[in-house]
């Protein structure tokens, strides 16, 4: 069966680059371009996997939605990478806080990134 990432990010270029690699490597993807699409569109996915997000995002920023996410019963087990410019202590122990597993800063290194997604993604 293959696998569903869900990519959360405002950045249609960087959306771009982490389903070229992310199809490449054999996985289905959903974009949203912001938290509140993000949840729509885990309202209508059969399945996500797992989702990477950025932290900085209009309308919904990650954090809010990580804590939406972990909050609802459907969706609070997905795993979620943050992807983001964001590298202080305080904005990673935010993110864990909220329930991410891992986190990468922005530029980030595609291989390294589907190695944290073939470890945390759902079976």
């Amino acid at each position: 069966m293959v696998k569903t990432i869900l990519i959360v990010d405002d950045s249609s270029s960087l959306r771009t680059v982490v389903r070229l690699a992310m199809t490449r490597a054999g996985y289905d993807v959903l974009e949203a371009g912001d938290g509140i699409a993000g949840l729509e569109a885990l309202n209508q996915a059969p399945k996500v996997h797992l989702i990477v997000c950025d932290v900085n995002m209009p309308n919904m920023d990650g954090i809010t939605f990580v804590t939406r996410l972990k909050a609802h019963p459907r969706h609070r087990f997905i795993p979620v990478v943050m992807l983001t410019t964001e590298g202080e202590e305080d904005a990673k122990n935010r993110g864990r806080q909220a329930g991410a597993k891992a986190w990468m800063v922005k530029p980030f290194n595609p291989p390294q990134l589907l190695d944290a997604v073939s470890k945390l993604v759902l079976p």
